[in-house]
């Protein structure tokens, strides 16, 4: 029948990496780390955190295993320990939107209203192939320089209104940014809108855009 103690000891175990996720900061850090490798300050800028705090939540995810760092002189750059890191944070969301009433509510908050059109993965590669869709990647540069969806241009959503000049006017524009969960592919499709551009956005991000294996360049605009 097995050793209770050992039983408990492997649940317990388990558990380490839960707790880990038991907090929506080291959640948001996970989020951030899946657009590519960034070291302390940076994450603690893009999360809202002071330097103390958020070094104590990759601590906590280090320790639990989900991501690992690296020393270049006296900075510490992190990334997330895999693919399969990244893939049960996106399964997290999933769950927690199907069974969690709440999150739904959060999310439509945070979101905004329904007004924007969006595509498909594979919506977007067939406009692509066909040249009739300009892609642009709304999120800050160096999330863009650690990879992007290839053939798109980067216009963080900071200076997307200066830069409309930029975008050819006779086709579709698609945004897109980090994920399900990322409002900065909405509000640019908002502001493209306003702008009388015809514009879309993918209806997820390059959180999902990795996990499908579809293709990915890295490099600075």
């Amino acid at each position: 029948m097995g050793d209770p103690a050992q039983k408990a000891a492997l649940f317990d175990a388990l558990a380490t990496t839960g707790k880990a996720l038991s907090s929506g900061k080291r959640l948001e850090l996970l989020d951030l780390l899946a657009q590519g490798e960034r070291g302390v300050d940076a994450l603690a800028r893009a999360a809202g955190l002071g330097l103390t705090t958020a070094s104590a939540h990759l601590q906590t995810l280090k320790q639990a295993g989900l991501v690992v760092a690296r020393r270049d002189g006296v900075r510490i750059h992190y990334r997330l320990a895999g693919d399969d890191v990244a893939a049960l944070y996106a399964q997290l969301q999933q769950v927690a939107l199907a069974r969690l009433a709440a999150t739904g509510q959060a999310r439509a908050a945070y979101l905004g209203p329904q007004d924007t059109d969006h595509l498909t993965r594979e919506e977007l590669l067939a406009r692509v192939k066909a040249g009739t869709a300009t892609v642009i990647d709304v999120r800050p540069a160096e999330e863009y320089a650690a990879g992007h969806i290839p053939g798109a241009l980067s216009v963080p959503l900071d200076q997307l209104e200066a830069r409309l000049a930029e975008l050819p006017a006779a086709v579709e524009v698609v945004a897109y940014c980090r994920g399900t969960n990322c409002v900065l592919a909405h509000d640019a499709v908002r502001l493209l809108a306003a702008h009388g551009r015809d514009a879309k956005r993918l209806a997820d991000g390059m959180l999902e855009w990795r996990l499908a294996a579809l293709p990915v360049e890295a490099g600075a605009a």
